[in-house]
């Protein structure tokens, strides 16, 4: 026990103050994040909204995220990261307050659309803040640090999401509205003349990479491909997953936001021991297929019978599936980039996970409503083994 303690907080020794802050930041952020797990039900119970009308809203997000990811990469390379996210968390929040107004299909998707360009636009300047402000040796688990603060505050999101869409929907989109202002305002007031690791990076950076732009790098964009086939399985935890939770099972929405808060608990609890591991043990490449396939495996489980200990078990096999597979995603990124066109790689890099967020809803509920949530899952398991087949290859030479 005594070993393992020490593991554990080995794990966190050696990251910057900074890195600590964009934790906190991050984690006020996502504390408010209610919409999203619950757009769907929302769309479907309180709106009325088919279950295909309600997955081509949530494609709307995902077609935002795909412009959001470009066009925060881009203007990060062109004005900086701070700027970027400080636009994007303040921009947000107005957005927020307006869309209980949006009642139609046509209204909600715009409405979805322009939230989702505004606020992932912010994730590639974040990623280049995470790299900017880190110590080179613990770039990955700063990486870590950041997601583990995401989980922690979508531990806390959705619970109190819940509980809120028990009184009314609306207070979702402001609860969103309020964590985004006070992330926005202490993100400014602690970064806005803060001076980073950017001189190290740069003497780090491999000078025959360096200015090979992401959409040249042809080993990089089959590794991005691959990415967004692996975002499309995970993401059924936002758009299918939920709705089959209400379904199938009957869960109602506090039910629902539990489940999801568990989730955040796992990865908050997990992730940074889990990646200290990984590192000292593994290649990139071998964490990454192994995240692959428990990916996979986590939705095939949902075939077999059982509530509630299975739902669970499920989801904490989901949990160690993202734990081992996007930081270290992340990392391959930064690593991949210089730092004159980091920004352009890590905007690319959030392009498949925005790819991810227009595919994983439009398919899947289609498939669902079609051919059932038994079949759906299926598909996913064998979607996660021909990724982490590829993903085996495309690294191998990426090495």
């Amino acid at each position: 026990m005594k070993r393992f303690l020490t593991i554990y907080l080995d794990s966190y020794r050696g990251l910057s103050r900074p890195a600590w802050m964009l934790a906190l930041v991050i984690f006020i952020n996502r504390s408010g994040a209610m919409v999203l797990p619950f757009l769907g039900i929302y769309m479907t119970q309180a709106l009325h909204f088919s279950m295909k009308e309600a997955g081509t809203v949530l494609s709307c997000f995902g077609l935002g995220a795909v412009t959001g990811s470009w066009l925060g990469g881009w203007l990060t390379d062109k004005v900086g990261h701070f700027k970027v996210q400080t636009t994007s968390l303040l921009l947000s929040v107005p957005m927020f307050c307006i869309l209980p107004f949006f009642k139609t299909v046509e209204t909600l998707a715009v409405g979805i659309f322009i939230l989702s360009v505004i606020t992932d636009s912010f994730r590639p300047a974040n990623s280049v803040s995470v790299a900017y402000y880190a110590k080179p040796e613990n770039i990955t688990r700063a990486f870590s640090l950041n997601r583990m603060a995401i989980n922690l505050g979508f531990s806390i999101g959705p619970a109190l999401g819940g509980l809120l869409a028990l009184i009314s929907y609306d207070w979702l989109f402001y609860g969103n509205a309020i964590g985004a202002i006070v992330a926005g305002a202490l993100f400014f007031f602690y970064f806005r003349n803060r001076k980073g690791n950017e001189n190290v990076l740069k003497k780090e950076s491999n000078v025959a990479e360096k200015e090979i732009s992401p959409y040249k790098d042809k080993q990089f964009i089959w590794f991005n491909i691959l990415t967004a086939l692996y975002a499309i399985c995970f993401f059924q935890l936002l758009s299918t997953l939920p709705l089959f939770y209400k379904e199938i099972h009957k869960l109602t929405e506090a039910d629902i936001g539990m489940l999801l808060a568990y989730s955040g608990i796992v990865v908050f609890a997990l992730e940074m021991l889990l990646v200290h591991l990984a590192e000292r043990k593994m290649t990139s490449a071998q964490v990454i297929i192994m995240g692959t396939l428990l990916c996979g495996l986590s939705f095939a489980m949902l075939v077999l019978p059982g509530k509630f200990v299975l739902l669970y078990v499920s989801m904490f096999v989901l949990c160690i599936s993202e734990i081992l597979v996007m930081p270290f995603v992340a990392t391959v990124t930064v690593q991949r980039s210089g730092a004159s066109n980091r920004g352009a790689y890590m905007g690319f890099g959030a392009l498949a996970y925005a790819v991810a967020h227009i595919v994983s809803p439009y398919c899947g509920t289609r498939l669902a409503s079609a051919h059932g949530f038994d079949t759906l899952w299926l598909v996913t398991g064998g979607i996660t083994i021909l990724t982490a087949v590829g993903f085996y290859v495309v690294m191998k030479k990426m090495e």
